[in-house]
């Protein structure tokens, strides 16, 4: 977008300059024209890694050499101290402490300790001081990074990444998202791009382990190319656990076995059930695509938001088939290929 407007400003758009002066708060005096797309990225688009002691150096250099390619207002904090606050409160009041996963401890008190809701606040008490900050007016607008994939299987905190005032990419999936980088990559000479088409996608809210790396794949229990055939099953053809079974039995039955797809199936359906209720939330979005579960688009997604999670009839239905079709799977080919 900022390329685009710093053609424009080339182009003499007199409408489009003085709309740019407004944005991002000039006075009326001004004579500034946005011909640099990064010094315009600079005045409005902020960037922040909010992070913790999990976070690796390494995700933390990919965002700030990001922000330094586009030319972002960025900045790096570490939220370890107001987290400690929160439990030590929690620990005063019930005289009890939670410890994660890591430590031996239960899934309750390991998703409790990732605080991840910490972060909604943290980004609209920036969005609304940033400007004072540069000594401009007004406020921000915070943008939403929960894509279709994590809003559809229910993977994302409610009021944390999902709270926002509009996200650019909750109408897209993790696939496409995936496909428009590798673009925007070449296409805008952005080589760090390449680091995270290539990085391993994790949340780094809970401690690494010998025998645990928190993986958004492995979290949710199937991969971002599986979600994405679920997600325009479920929305474009108006499949249930039965239409998505057959489906699947010929798209990927040369590599799973009919057991092995009915348990695909009924995990995505139990956690976009179970989560149901998480998409009533969710932020208004940019749709680019027919397969968002996004309820803010009027008229699209009238489904109830309370299921009953095991689907018995239907789960009944696709176990009989399945107990009586071939395996025409290849014991051999990669099972994980499922796109």
């Amino acid at each position: 977008m900022c390329r685009l407007v710093a053609e424009a400003a080339h182009k003499g758009d007199k409408q489009l300059i003085l709309d740019t002066r407004r944005m991002v708060g000039e006075p009326e005096d001004s004579v500034h024209t946005p011909l640099d797309p990064h010094e315009f990225c600079n005045k409005i688009f902020h960037t922040c890694c909010v992070g913790t002691k999990n976070s690796s150096a390494e995700t933390r250099k990919r965002v700030k050499d990001l922000s330094e390619a586009i030319g972002s207002y960025h900045m790096d904090l570490n939220t370890d101290t107001l987290v400690t606050s929160v439990r030590d409160l929690f620990a005063f009041v019930t005289g009890m402490r939670p410890r994660f996963r890591a430590h031996g401890r239960c899934g309750a008190e390991n998703l409790a300790l990732q605080d991840a809701r910490l972060r909604m606040l943290l980004a609209y008490l920036f969005a609304q001081l940033l400007p004072w900050v540069r000594g401009r007016q007004g406020a921000l607008l915070v943008l939403g990074s929960a894509n279709v994939d994590e809003s559809l299987h229910g993977y994302f905190t409610k009021y944390d990444c999902s709270a926002a005032d509009i996200n650019p990419i909750a109408g897209i999936s993790k696939t496409d998202l995936k496909k428009f980088i590798a673009y925007a990559r070449d296409a805008f000479e952005i080589p760090i791009l390449d680091d995270f088409l290539i990085a391993m996608p994790t949340a780094e809210l809970e401690p690494i382990s010998e025998t645990r790396v928190q993986t958004y794949e492995v979290d949710m229990g199937m991969t971002y190319d599986e979600l994405s055939v679920f997600g325009r099953f479920r929305k474009v053809e108006k499949c249930g656990p039965y239409g998505m079974f057959t489906k699947l039995v010929h798209k990927w039955g040369s590599f799973l076995s009919p057991v092995q797809i009915v348990e695909k199936v009924k995990h995505f359906v139990f956690e976009c059930a179970r989560n149901r209720h998480k998409m009533t939330t969710l932020t208004p979005a940019y749709h680019a695509e027919s397969y968002s579960p996004n309820d803010n688009i009027a008229q699209t997604n009238l489904r109830p938001f309370h299921y009953p999670l095991r689907f018995p009839w239907q789960f009944k239905k696709i176990d009989e088939v399945a107990a009586v079709l071939p395996d025409r799977s290849n014991s051999a080919a990669d099972k994980t290929k499922t796109d």
